[in-house]
């Protein structure tokens, strides 16, 4: 007896370093889907908006589907705009923290739990300190919906209790569309408070963006000598498109029993129409509506396609909003008809590999 337990003792430990690796595997094709698990937003002000996006990708044959997210701190909530995430398609998880209610160090572990194609819980980490003795309101400067070409601004209350001698040097910014001037109204007993006007200039380029302001002060603690201000918003064109590009997934080869349409959104901040849309590809149709409004949904149709791989075109759209026309591209993945089961196991889902075609898998990654 004392023969085979050693037996299976020394067994059991040479499969051991196997089976940790194998645990370490399992747990690694969840984490290499992002391009990033760890964020530190440093020192952050009571009431500022603070929130960071975990984006990701499925590179996998299977899609992928997180069943929950939940925070270790109740200061944190995560959010994930699509639980499903279809092979080649991208998501995010928006991680946001709440400064009116908490203070002090967080470091907070979110923990997302897949239960397609195989069960797991992988960990994204977010760490800030919440100071108490500044207070910006609003928590953050937000220009929405602004017509490019526009200069705006928005004013912010800046407070401070503390040090009798506590001040604002400087305001400072990366982005040269953003400007910040900041005006000392009232000090007495320690209490501070500033007017902060956040400017952003015509010149600012279209699109969504996210930045920070940086209140300089005379604080000797380097950690908190910086105070972030969020800013965020939307610059508009006359008129815009989204999503660009657009991914219309994946389909099987020949004419598809059921058309592919995924739309295209065009809007303007005035009613406007669609003249005309040209596709370089006669593959994709593109059918524009007739009517005048600010949003039009404009559908994208595939028609099939006998070869394997990405097919592409490029869309231009020309309207009443705008002398110059609109240009984007729509793309999809065209696959061989699936011939064998689902691959049924605990294992890690299969990534795609450019050079390899699996039989029983189907294709795994077009050219």
């Amino acid at each position: 007896m004392e023969r085979i337990a050693s037996r299976i003792l020394v067994v059991v430990f040479a499969l051991l370093p196997v089976l940790l690796a194998g645990d370490v595997q399992a747990e690694d094709w969840a984490r290499d889907m992002f391009a990033h698990t760890s964020h530190d937003f440093g020192t952050v002000a009571k009431g500022a908006k603070v929130e960071h996006v975990f984006s990701f990708e499925n590179p996998y044959l299977e899609d992928v589907h997180i069943k929950t997210a939940t925070a270790s701190c109740g200061c944190t909530t995560p959010l994930i705009p699509t639980q499903v995430i279809k092979k080649y398609d991208k998501s995010q998880v928006l991680v946001s923290v709440d400064t009116r209610n908490f203070q002090g160090q967080k470091d907070v572990t979110v923990t997302l739990v897949f239960d397609k194609p195989y069960p797991l819980e992988s960990q994204l980490h977010i760490h800030c300190y919440i100071r108490t003795d500044v207070v910006v309101q609003p928590g953050a400067a937000q220009f929405n919906s602004v017509a490019q070409g526009t200069a705006v601004e928005q004013k912010l209350v800046v407070k401070y209790a503390g040090r009798p001698d506590w001040m604002v040097q400087r305001v400072e910014c990366a982005n040269p569309s953003l400007t910040g001037k900041i005006v000392e109204v009232s000090r007495a007993k320690g209490q501070v408070t500033y007017d902060l006007t956040v400017g952003l200039s015509k010149d600012a380029k279209a699109g969504y963006f996210r930045d920070e302001l940086y209140l300089v002060t005379n604080d000797p603690n380097t950690r908190a000598a910086r105070v972030p201000i969020p800013v965020e918003g939307v610059v508009l064109l006359p008129v815009t498109v989204h999503p660009s590009p657009l991914s219309m997934g994946t389909t099987e080869t020949g004419t598809p029993a059921t058309a592919v349409v995924r739309p295209l959104l065009v809007r303007s901040l005035t009613p406007f129409q669609i003249t005309k849309v040209e596709s370089s590809n006669p593959k994709f149709r593109c059918d524009p509506p007739t009517t005048s409004a600010t949003l039009h949904r404009l559908p994208v149709t595939f028609l099939g396609d006998a070869a394997v791989g990405k097919v592409t075109t490029k869309i231009k759209i020309l309207t009443t909003a705008s002398t110059e026309p609109l240009e984007t591209e729509a793309f999809i993945y065209v696959e061989p008809p699936a011939t064998a089961k689902k691959v049924e196991g605990s294992k890690p889902p299969e990534k795609a590999d450019n050079s390899t075609t699996d039989p029983g898998l189907g294709p795994i990654k077009p050219p």
